[in-house]
């Protein structure tokens, strides 16, 4: 059942509650080199998994906090949004549309995560994105923002904020994109006796998802490791490491690393 003090303890969090930007960015920080991103369970749903994602918290926490598993945007955004309001921060649920590949966005729901509003700032908090993205919170600003050799910043562009970030080796290019409006979990209901509507800004990253592409990824000390399928990226420091996985042994190896579990 969830409960504050243990889902503080499940994430070494021994710090100030008070709604600060320097709490936000403990906890923030915590959540997603202790939590992963897994899809592995909801994988089979395919595009199903937009459906509905007004998670249960107490059966949610029982499985992610107290059974150590991963979860998904809605799922692991869900928790977190849950355990800021309770420590009194000012929360907002937002939507993206994630880059793909062509440079395209996917629809404006694609990817559920939240705003965090702190003295007139709103700051990024998104604990349930595959990645490669921030693992500090991201305040919406043009500013450069430099975290473990990566540099990120929100311009506007056409309508839409846009997230972008930089490596050491690239330039700046989109991650996703959002506008800053609150959403409602019910903007995401559909009927369940109506097919899937396909956008047909539908990119990448819901193509993974309608195939049923087991996506995990975790952040590091320094940077995060992402495995899609067995195409694994890893960053640190900023300096990306792309491989596929053809060895059986790599792959489990890679796969314990991001849910924490021991060879």
């Amino acid at each position: 059942m969830y409960n504050v003090e243990a889902y503080l303890a499940h994430l070494g969090h021994t710090g100030s509650l008070e709604p600060t930007v320097e709490t936000l960015r403990s906890l923030h920080s915590a959540h997603l080199r202790t939590v992963p991103f897994d899809n592995s369970v909801n994988a089979e749903r395919g595009d199903y998994i937009w459906d509905y994602v007004e998670i249960d918290v107490d059966k949610s926490f029982d499985e992610i906090v107290t059974g150590g598993a991963g979860g998904t945007c809605f799922e692991l955004s869900g928790l977190f949004r849950k355990l800021l309001t309770d420590l009194g921060f000012d929360v907002d649920i937002l939507a993206a549309g994630v880059r793909g590949p062509d440079g395209g966005f996917g629809p404006d729901l694609e990817h559920l995560f939240i705003g965090v509003n702190i003295d007139g700032d709103v700051w990024l908090a998104d604990t349930g994105f595959a990645g490669p993205s921030f693992i500090d919170p991201v305040k919406v600003s043009a500013e450069v923002q430099e975290q473990y050799g990566c540099a990120y910043r929100v311009v506007e562009d056409e309508g839409y904020q846009v997230l972008q970030r930089k490596t050491r080796e690239t330039d700046w290019h989109h991650v996703y994109r959002f506008k800053q409006t609150a959403r409602s979990l019910s903007e995401w209901n559909r009927d369940p006796s109506q097919p899937v509507p396909v956008s047909p800004e539908w990119n990448w990253a819901g193509e993974l998802v309608s195939n049923r592409t087991v996506i995990r990824a975790r952040a590091l000390e320094n940077g995060s490791v992402m495995l899609v399928g067995r195409r694994c990226l890893t960053v640190e420091d900023g300096h990306e490491k792309f491989r596929v996985l053809v060895k059986a042994d790599d792959f489990d190896s890679v796969v314990n690393t991001i849910l924490r579990k021991a060879a």
